[in-house]
């Protein structure tokens, strides 16, 4: 049998991964890969042969896109014409949307034959709803991260979505407790390990990380024997440091990848900006407190955009409010304070995130086969039908 050709497209590092953790899979499989496209050093690893660098495309924010906007133009054209030349068994586009979805129409266009598989659903469930239908005729199949979005696609009148599930689901051995040592360390309540999580973006530090840091002085007051702990990127640290000297307080920052799990791995209680860290600290066990503040005109703007009944994606897949979540004016050291120490005993509060932890494993692990496999078996499902015409 001829290889396979698989045209991939990751415009940053998360695709990046998952792009490498599909061809793995495949290799596993005994499938000889041919693989060409766009990805970074990961990707390169594992066999993909990249037409240019990630980092002319890895761009985020308003200006930063304008200034380099001639760059990806180009970069798009030469991308779309390349793999239609190249003509593959299929396309498989990995976030990155703006990117993706700009070479995905142009394949389309010049190759109509050749699948196309866009994996990670954007939010369409959430906010602009028109991108489901919008997608349609460009991308054949979406490859699903969350249980839920195959019902959100098709009810929007999307393409077909498959639940493939989260890769965190195939790093959770990262996230909890791998000795005696780090399981005492997450059982400890008068000493307890408290994760302090206020957002990777500069817009989250302004907002969130004052009222933050204020929840842990008042903690400390209370609980005095409380360790907390403020895992941040590299880029940040400068900064986080900053602030938090200049609050006088005793919490300390890691930013290092491996010193961050093995905080995950002790940590008791967790205090944590919206976002994908929720789904982190959840099947990481680790009970939670979420809270997200924006400047007061992008809460108009999303209070009148965002669809859903909560915007913590555990209570969102287990559609209940398991994790307490304090939004904008909510979002204060009288609320925050006594949620996040209800949580460090062993109370009726915390038994109930732990318990709503276990459903929330169970309900994204499905069948129990990885992410990145079933992914493969979807990519080769496709590949033989048309294989077949």
């Amino acid at each position: 049998m001829a290889p396979l050709r698989i045209a991939i497209v990751a415009g940053e590092a998360s695709g990046d991964e998952l792009g490498a953790s599909l061809l793995q899979a495949l290799a596993s499989r005994g499938v000889v890969v041919e693989a060409r496209g766009v990805g970074g050093p990961v990707l390169k690893a594992a066999g993909l042969e990249s037409l240019f660098d990630q980092s002319d495309i890895a761009v985020m924010g308003f200006g930063p896109v304008i200034r380099r906007l001639p760059l990806l133009l180009r970069r798009i054209r030469e991308t779309a014409d390349s793999l239609i030349a190249w003509r593959p068994d299929l396309v498989l586009t990995i976030d990155s949307p703006d990117f993706c979805k700009r070479v995905a129409r142009r394949i389309r266009a010049g190759a109509a034959e050749i699948p196309i598989i866009h994996w990670v659903c954007p939010s369409v469930w959430a906010w602009r709803p028109g991108r489901a239908p919008a997608m349609k005729p460009y991308i054949d199949d979406v490859l699903c991260l969350l249980p839920f979005e195959p019902a959100a696609l098709a009810r929007l009148g999307g393409p077909t979505g498959h639940y493939v599930g989260h890769p965190l689901i195939e790093r959770l051995g990262d996230y909890r407790p791998r000795d005696a040592a780090e399981a005492g360390a997450r059982n400890e309540t008068d000493r307890a390990l408290a994760l302090l999580l206020p957002g990777s973006r500069q817009a989250e530090l302004h907002h969130l990380l004052p009222v933050f840091l204020e929840t842990v002085r008042e903690s400390l007051r209370q609980r005095p024997g409380l360790r907390w702990v403020l895992p941040t990127l590299k880029r940040l640290e400068p900064e986080v440091r900053r602030r938090i000297e200049a609050a006088n307080l005793p919490v300390e920052i890691i930013a290092d990848d491996a010193a961050k799990r093995a905080a995950f791995r002790q940590a008791r209680v967790a205090l944590a900006a919206s976002g994908t860290v929720t789904l982190e600290l959840a099947l990481a066990g680790i009970p939670t407190v979420a809270a997200y503040r924006v400047a007061g005109w992008e809460a108009f703007i999303a209070r009148r955009l965002i669809k859903v009944p909560s915007v913590i994606l555990p209570n969102l897949i287990l559609e209940e409010r398991a994790v307490p979540e304090f939004l904008q004016e909510e979002a204060e050291i009288a609320g925050l304070v006594p949620a996040v120490l209800a949580l460090v005993d062993e109370t009726p509060a915390r038994a109930a995130q732990i318990k709503a932890f276990a459903r929330l494993e169970q309900r994204m692990r499905d069948d129990g086969t990885s992410p990145s496999e079933k992914a493969a078996r979807l990519v080769l499902d496709v590949v033989a039908k048309r294989r077949e015409t």
